[in-house]
């Protein structure tokens, strides 16, 4: 196969061989140029129908592009949206096998199981103890979380609550802007907390650099050192997070957020305390009759009157 210099483009390949191409060969480049996503999810034969093409005419367009073939094709077009892209082709796979619910059940809690046994085996001991400490010393803590990690960074939020003088959640109906405006104030004795994991949020990553080059220091919370959070931050800590069906297997992610929170817990001062005044601050919400919820009149406290033996067993007893 003849290869342009310098790996060009999906749409540098098509712009040179346009002249080229036939009225329904150019409908097929009009779309790919126009809907580059959707044309990468498509076999042969669905690209064709939807353009009303026959499967030879997308195999000759292939070809017209200098690929061996439509799959090659397919593959290169796909490499511009490889991580995007991902969770659907791990989808296909999965779905061309029959399965029944249960396995399914079954498949995805062997996968959980697998991660967190993954990300338990790869903790750095080193930056688990830098993590706690950049917590504890903190004056206040920000957490930047967007799209599916905003829920993870709420519930990172409420377990630091009970430790931290001053955590702050970025995400908000105002979206990333707000945590733009909040964390502008931001200064090295504070701590940013980033979360992303693919499809990474490119919000976190810029949040992220903005607190990097202010001087603040940077928790990431990633899958990979490839992560584009890795480079940004001061410590990393990582979560094993493959997914069969979806981008992420948060579950992984959240079990990391709570060993990270029960090392706070372990090593923050006065963590008994709060614990005990969480306990008895939530009591009157909880289901259940609790000491101290319930209001009982004196008359229901009083001991039972003991009851006199009857006629008949004191005359029995007399005989």
């Amino acid at each position: 196969m003849a290869t342009f210099p310098g790996n060009p483009s999906m749409a540098q390949r098509i712009a040179r061989v346009l002249p080229t191409l036939t009225r329904s060969q150019r409908r097929m480049a009009d779309y790919v140029l126009a809907r580059p996503l959707q044309a990468a999810t498509m076999p042969i034969d669905e690209l064709a129908a939807t353009l009303g093409v026959s499967v030879a005419t997308a195999n000759r367009f292939a070809r017209a592009l200098e690929f061996d073939g439509y799959p090659q094709f397919r593959a290169a077009l796909v490499l511009g949206f490889e991580a995007t892209l991902a969770p659907v082709e791990k989808l296909r796979s999965q779905l061309e096998h029959p399965a029944t619910a249960a396995d399914v059940f079954a498949a995805a809690l062997a996968e959980v199981q697998r991660n967190i046994e993954a990300t338990r085996q790869a903790l750095d001991g080193h930056s688990c103890e830098q993590a706690v400490d950049l917590i504890l010393k903190a004056k206040r803590i920000y957490i930047a979380g967007f799209g599916s990690s905003s829920w993870l960074g709420g519930l990172l939020q409420r377990c630091l609550d009970l430790y931290c003088r001053n955590v702050q959640l970025l995400a908000s109906m105002e979206g990333s802007s707000y945590g733009a405006r909040i964390l502008s104030g931001a200064q090295p004795s504070d701590l940013l907390i980033a979360i992303a994991y693919p499809r990474y949020i490119n919000d976190t990553v810029l949040l992220a650099r903005r607190a990097r080059d202010a001087g603040v220091p940077v928790l990431a919370l990633t899958d990979r050192v490839t992560s584009p959070l890795a480079p940004l931050a001061t410590v990393s800590l990582y979560a094993h997070a493959d997914s069969q069906y979806f981008a992420n297997s948060e579950t992984s992610v959240l079990a990391l957020i709570e060993a990270l929170c029960s090392a706070v817990a372990h090593r923050a001062k006065g963590s008994l305390k709060a614990a005990t005044e969480l306990a008895e601050a939530v009591l009157p919400w909880l289901h259940g009759d609790h000491g101290g919820r319930l209001r009982v009149s004196p008359e229901a406290a009083a001991p039972l009157p003991r009851k006199r033996p009857s006629v008949a067993k004191s005359s029995k007893a007399g005989q």
